[in-house]
């Protein structure tokens, strides 16, 4: 690209527009970079979530058949 020596404005126009499409293109790379780590790091939570969630509802239903079982028992010698 030729530039006109005699004419600085323009040349500086240039040089700043140039400039802000590299800083735009540095944002928009680090911004797809951080969108791809926060997926990959929303998805080990939903994971760990969904894995908390199972666990605790098996807990529960431990817990509700121990309870069961021990009714049961606790009315056999009262039954006899």
């Amino acid at each position: 690209m030729l530039l006109n020596p005699f004419c600085p404005f323009t040349t500086t126009k240039v040089l700043a527009l140039k400039a802000t499409v590299v800083l735009l293109l540095t944002l928009l790379i680090k911004a797809k970079i951080r969108i791809t780590a926060f997926s990959a790091l929303g998805f080990f939570l939903l994971l760990l979530q969904t894995l908390v969630f199972l666990v605790v509802s098996g807990g529960v239903v431990l817990a509700a058949g121990g309870a069961a079982i021990f009714a049961t028992q606790q009315r056999r010698p009262a039954a006899a």
